[in-house]
């Protein structure tokens, strides 16, 4: 497969970092994007002339065009990107302030839309993809988790609407399932209070049971599928080890 280029948000740990280094063990090039530089320059400085890294608030405005910017100034092309970014902090509803519920939003669901939309043009002339992270939460509810799970919804419907809009592309949600990342911790360091028993006592012993997932294992499909992404599933939510993405989950 010749080289692609890529950028991903959310780069410095967990999925994103493990879709990084998928998509450079795959010879293509990577833009990465995240709050923290010290991962993004390790990146850069193991793989030369693969990475190029912007260290930045994704919610900033003027973000989403600088990483498309940087990508086409530094490797000539934009072929996908991978919006991976977010944050769940569990609170119900009734405690959620419209600041709390708005900040949400503007990581999860408005800086999500940035991306995508400074992105398109470039991912047009390449016939790419668009691959946004979503979550099981988008369709099941799970007590104090409102916001995050309809900001998450609010994802797969855009991400469907552009698959309608922009037939050139390919544009897809992907459940990554429970995963062993630092969101699992917040999770259930802060859901004890707030969450519904069972449920939070589920992804308790998950996480005790050796039961989540690593990274690497949705973050090699999502890797994999952005960059040969199957058409025919433009517009579909589907979850990472779902029978319709099984040509990616070798």
């Amino acid at each position: 497969m010749a080289s692609k280029v890529f950028i991903v948000t959310g780069a410095s740990k967990g999925l994103g970092a493990a879709i990084v280094e998928q998509l450079l063990a795959q010879s293509h090039k990577v833009v990465v994007t995240a709050r923290s530089e010290e991962q993004l320059q390790k990146f850069k400085v193991a793989h030369p002339g693969q990475v190029e890294y912007l260290a930045a608030d994704i919610t900033s405005s003027g973000i989403a065009e600088k990483l498309v910017d940087l990508a086409v100034a530094s490797f000539g092309r934009l072929d996908g990107v991978v919006i991976n970014h977010g944050i769940l902090e569990p609170a119900k509803l009734a405690s959620e302030s419209m600041d709390d519920i708005r900040r949400v939003y503007e990581i999860n669901f408005f800086s999500y839309v940035a991306m995508a939309k400074a992105s398109l043009d470039e991912v047009k002339k390449t016939k790419g993809c668009i691959l946004w992270v979503s979550s099981g939460a988008a369709l099941k509810p799970y007590v104090a988790w409102s916001t995050y799970g309809s900001s998450k919804a609010a994802v797969n419907s855009m991400a469907s609407h552009l698959a309608v809009e922009e037939p050139d592309i390919t544009s897809i949600t992907i459940g990554p399932g429970r995963v062993d990342t630092d969101m699992q911790a917040t999770l259930r360091l802060k859901g004890k209070d707030t969450m519904d028993e069972k449920q939070y006592q589920s992804f308790v012993d998950a996480f005790q049971q050796g039961a989540l997932l690593k990274p690497e294992q949705p973050g090699g499909v999502m890797a994999k599928f952005v960059a040969n992404p199957l058409h025919e599933l433009s517009g579909q939510y589907l979850v990472w080890n779902s029978p319709e993405l099984a040509a990616y989950q070798a």
